[in-house]
């Protein structure tokens, strides 16, 4: 029996394993970044709502302009045209959240689909949900309209 030459196949084979465990490799790493990017994103937007709220001069103008707080912290981020849900309560005054000592709680809620993932699991994306809070005082020194002398 001859032997067969076998010179060159570790290269082959080094090749192939390589990318068999590099790209799963790489994967995990651009999911990882994403999920980074969001979370920063989704936190910077509940930061940004918040203050663009407590700092308008009353809830309907708070609330206009929180919502474009946070797509455009968003948008600086990456995430232009996602999907947010953005939530604001305050106690202790919830009908008014502009008066006296208030204390705002705005929640910004989106989702980052994972990179590559369409293309090898079908139509449905598979995506990564986010949430963010952030907890803001009105103003201490702030008039209220209805109060007594």
């Amino acid at each position: 029996m001859r032997s067969r030459d076998e010179r060159g196949s570790g290269l082959v084979e080094f090749i192939w394993l390589g990318i068999v465990l590099l790209l799963p490799l790489v994967w995990i790493l651009l999911s990882v970044l994403a999920v980074q990017r969001g979370a920063f994103a989704v936190s910077g937007a509940a930061r940004a709502a918040g203050r663009a709220y407590v700092l308008a001069s009353n809830d309907a103008e708070g609330d206009a302009r929180a919502r474009a707080a946070a797509a455009q912290a968003l948008a600086d981020q990456g995430l232009a045209g996602s999907a947010f849900d953005l939530t604001v309560s305050c106690t202790p005054y919830p009908p008014d959240c502009h008066s006296g000592t208030s204390v705002v709680t705005v929640r910004v809620a989106s989702s980052v689909r994972l990179p590559m993932l369409p293309l090898i699991l079908g139509s449905a994306a598979p995506s990564f949900a986010l949430d963010a809070t952030e907890v803001m005082p009105v103003g201490q020194y702030q008039e209220i309209p209805d109060a007594a002398p």
